[in-house]
C-alpha cells in the first residue's frame, strides 16, 4: 500500500497535506523569498501535525521534491467501549480494531455510533461521533 506521493513544493498550499520529519501536517502558512542570483527561490512551509497538533517548519527550494501523506477518511461503526479505547469495525472492509478516544469526544461516545476517522501513515483517529 502506497503510504505518500510526491509534489513540487511550489504547488503546495494553506489547507493541503505534507510530510515533515514522517509527520503528517495541514498547511497553515507558506512564505517564499525572491530567486536570487545564484539559485532559485526558498520555500518556508509551516504546518501543524494532524495528530499531534505540534508545529512544524519545511525549509526547501521552489523545485524540490516534498512528500504528500495519502489520507484516508473512513466511516467506522463503535462496537464496544471499555475507559477511553473503543473496539470499532470498519464499515467497509469490516476490519475491527481498538483505537483511543480524544477527550472531547468521550461523553458522546457509546456502543452502536458511528464515527469517522482520519488514517494516514498507519496512524488513525477518530475525528466525530455521528
Amino acid at each position: 500500500m502506497v503510504e505518500k506521493v510526491f509534489a513540487i513544493a511550489k504547488e503546495l498550499k494553506e489547507g493541503k497535506y505534507v510530510l515533515i520529519d514522517d509527520i503528517p501536517c495541514r498547511v497553515v502558512n507558506i512564505e517564499s523569498s525572491k530567486p536570487g542570483k545564484h539559485g532559485s527561490a526558498k520555500m518556508r512551509i509551516t504546518a501543524i501535525g494532524i495528530f499531534n497538533g505540534q508545529k512544524k517548519t519545511l525549509l526547501c527550494p521552489g523545485d524540490a521534491d516534498v512528500d504528500i501523506p495519502i489520507i484516508e477518511r473512513k466511516t467506522v461503526q463503535i462496537m464496544s467501549v471499555s475507559g477511553n479505547n473503543v473496539q470499532v469495525m470498519d464499515q467497509k472492509t469490516y476490519e475491527i480494531y481498538d483505537m483511543e478516544v480524544p477527550e472531547e469526544l468521550l461523553s458522546e461516545v457509546a456502543a452502536g455510533k458511528e464515527a469517522d476517522i482520519l488514517e494516514a501513515m498507519g496512524i488513525r483517529k477518530m475525528e466525530r461521533v455521528k
